[in-house]
């Protein structure tokens, strides 16, 4: 169960990460009109904590 969270929270920051400083660089490309800045640091904190718990699961 642990790792399949980590997982998920990975994906999920990596596609935020992503798709946040995307829409940095190209002001206005972002859906819903969301603040790029916001959903960069939400994908940054989503990613470290997905990959903390990776770090943390014994295989």
């Amino acid at each position: 169960m642990k790792k399949t969270l980590a997982l998920a929270f990975t994906l999920i920051g990596a596609v935020a990460l992503a798709a946040g400083v995307l829409a940095i660089f190209n002001p206005g490309q972002l859906a819903l009109g969301q603040n790029a800045w916001g959903v960069a640091i939400v994908g940054v904190i989503f990613f470290i904590t997905g990959m903390g718990l990776l770090r943390s699961v014994p295989e």
